[in-house]
């Protein structure tokens, strides 16, 4: 099975939906999600000679910003929603 990757115009499209001043954040590694700012986009040309964009995270300390929050990571399928364990039923007065 051929994998497909998104195109410039599929993120043009999925980026029009959204609101315009929101910060853009790239969302790295399902097995350990971590958020990072991005700062750059790089357009070049991949080793068949074909154009390739690159968005890129700073170089800059803060970059990373810390772990993806969990909603995200479960809407990625990066990680299976967490619930809470089952609670054992409460002890009445008299120990029964």
């Amino acid at each position: 099975m051929e994998h497909t990757e998104m195109t410039v115009g599929d993120l043009t499209d999925l980026l029009s939906t959204c609101d315009r001043n929101a910060p853009v954040r790239q969302a790295m590694n399902p097995f350990f999600p971590m958020a990072h700012r991005l700062e750059q986009v790089i357009q070049a040309t991949d080793e068949t000679g074909q154009p390739v964009v690159y968005l890129a995270e700073g170089r800059d300390a803060d970059t990373q910003l810390g772990h993806l929050p969990p909603e995200i990571a479960v809407a990625l399928a990066w990680q299976a929603p967490v619930q809470a364990p089952p609670r054992r039923p409460r002890r009445t007065a008299g120990g029964r």
